[in-house]
């Protein structure tokens, strides 16, 4: 057995958004440097959102827009490279694939796209900066998984 599972969440939970919050607060703005206005956007509210959890403490989270847009995919240092993005990214596939999707897609930043390829994802743009982070899309067909 693991020590964590992904768990859906609730933007429109005051504690569950500050654990959202708090995680990508720590990742992408203090981390990486994002401009705080960036990363809060109205697609939160519409999006399904996931926290990988360790007994009581949240390690991780991201989102799945109604789209099948992946995204906001953070996992704090700690947890790292033990499989816990990899969980929260298969159960965004599942429930994308649930409600009918063709696909999943994301926006990567270029030093994950190997672990995005090996999960089954191709490149389908040139390199742009987001966020001053150069980034690329990614595709992953659900009907033949």
């Amino acid at each position: 057995m693991k020590p964590w599972d992904v768990r859906e969440a609730h933007w429109s939970d005051p504690q569950e958004q500050a654990l959202l919050k708090a995680i990508r607060r720590e990742v992408f703005i203090k981390e990486q440097g994002v401009p705080e206005p960036l990363e809060w956007d109205q697609f939160d509210t519409v999006s399904l959102h996931f926290l990988a959890w360790h007994e009581d403490e949240a390690i991780g989270c991201v989102r799945l827009l109604p789209t099948g847009h992946i995204g906001r995919m953070a996992v704090l240092r700690p947890w790292r490279r033990k499989g816990v993005a990899s969980a929260m990214l298969e159960r965004c596939e599942s429930s994308a694939y649930a409600r009918r999707l063709e696909e999943t897609l994301l926006s990567a930043q270029t030093q994950a796209i190997p672990f995005y390829e090996k999960a089954g994802y191709r490149i389908i743009s040139e390199s742009y900066l987001d966020a001053g982070i150069l980034h690329q899309d990614m595709k992953k067909s659900l009907r033949n998984s």
